[in-house]
């Protein structure tokens, strides 16, 4: 028999990162979040993690600007963040995305502030 180890997570009981980013389902090689309602932002500072981002957009717009390239997020829309490559988003419209990491990004230390500033969507500081 193959492994009949199934996880169902209840959103509303699950854990925040410091950054605003809610953990959701995680697995041994994968493991989600979601940013939910992340507020217009400035041009913040490149991150460069350990770990390979997809996500996938539900709600307003924002602009990924990752090694010298440049794609607006709407919608619909779904994006991929190699591991190791420097980037970072301005939210241009109130934003709601949901994103899988490869390994997990809570684990080890690989989502901690002390690894860079906050990594994917990130609220304005000011």
């Amino acid at each position: 028999m193959g492994d009949t180890t199934i996880k169902k997570i209840d959103s509303s009981h699950s854990p925040k990162g410091h950054c605003g980013q809610k953990y959701l389902a995680s697995g041994k090689t994968v493991s989600m979040r979601l940013w939910e309602g992340e507020e217009k932002s400035d041009k913040k500072e490149d991150s460069v993690r350990d770990y390979e981002t997809v996500g996938y957009v539900i709600t307003g717009r924002a602009e990924l600007h990752s090694e010298g390239q440049t794609v607006v997020l709407n919608p619909g829309d779904s994006w991929v963040v190699p591991k190791g490559a420097k980037h970072h988003y301005e939210i241009l419209e109130p934003f709601t995305a949901v994103e899988a990491t490869s390994p997990p990004a809570e684990v080890h230390g690989r989502d901690d502030e002390s690894n860079g500033s906050c990594q994917s969507v990130q609220k304005s500081e000011s």
